[in-house]
């Protein structure tokens, strides 16, 4: 059995626990990827255009013989619409060629043995110091990977002491990544409720709250999430393996109950 280090909020270690059985799935980016893509298509709002769109009006073509385009012009004359080219795509104010419809199908399924080998390896992941520096997180003064705490880390419930911990147990650097990493959004999204954009913390795993989410709710970037809430797309933003992840020691014993 594999053994890991449980550290105390001064970032020493306290004690040694067994690593669950789960650290040892093989890690499938393939699976992750497909499941992280159908777990975001359940957030897709369903668009459609309105299918009489550029086509109310009684028009007909003319026929040959006039010197015009044989395209539905609307009848009539001596008025500003009367003989204006209409329905065709390429006519002002004509329909669309191909309009996107809202009987597209965006929800994607997913297999459940699928979706939990998913996570599972998305856990796995979070083990692996490599996978860990490739999404780009500030891994250089974190003591073990899995990086196990106390279960006093729960009980946190100022800003103040999260940031103490962060710095004591080396994650500090990269929550100051984050905040350096914060941006104005290029494009329309300014306008539409998603003015700035940053890159992703560390995850914090936890088995009960008892004040944690407060401490860490004004620093950029960082998740708390119970165990039984884990899926793929936390673990694995975008779809890459490796999210700095923080596990109390509750939670992890807890991984084997749920995970088998």
């Amino acid at each position: 059995m594999t053994t890991v280090q449980v550290f105390n909020l001064q970032g020493k270690p306290e004690t040694m626990i067994e690593l669950p059985k789960i650290f040892e799935t093989y890690i499938r980016p393939d699976v992750i990827k497909r499941v992280v893509i159908a777990q975001q298509s359940h957030r897709i709002q369903p668009q459609g255009r309105d299918p009489m769109a550029g086509e109310r009006t009684s028009a007909v073509s003319m026929g040959t013989g006039f010197h015009l385009a044989r395209q539905p012009r609307v009848k009539g004359s001596r008025y500003p619409k009367a003989q204006q080219a209409v329905f065709a795509p390429m006519t002002v104010g004509g329909r669309r060629t191909h309009p996107p419809k809202s009987e597209k199908k965006i929800y994607q399924k997913i297999n459940k043995k699928e979706k939990k080998l998913a996570t599972c390896s998305a856990i796995a992941a979070t083990a692996n110091k490599s996978l860990v520096s490739f999404r780009g997180h500030v891994a250089d003064k974190i003591p073990n990977f899995p990086l196990v705490v106390s279960n006093d880390l729960q009980s946190l419930n100022k800003t103040s002491e999260a940031k103490e911990f962060f710095e004591k147990i080396g994650v500090w650097h990269d929550v100051e990544r984050v905040k350096k990493s914060q941006k104005i959004r290029a494009g329309r999204g300014k306008a539409r409720g998603r003015k700035k954009r940053h890159g992703v913390g560390p995850l914090i795993v936890i088995n009960e709250d008892n004040g944690i989410r407060k401490a860490v709710r004004n620093f950029l970037g960082i998740d708390v999430v119970k165990t039984e809430e884990l899926n793929a797309e936390m673990l694995a933003p975008g779809a890459v393996p490796g999210r700095l992840t923080i596990w109390t020691q509750s939670a992890l014993n807890n991984l084997d109950t749920l995970f088998g």
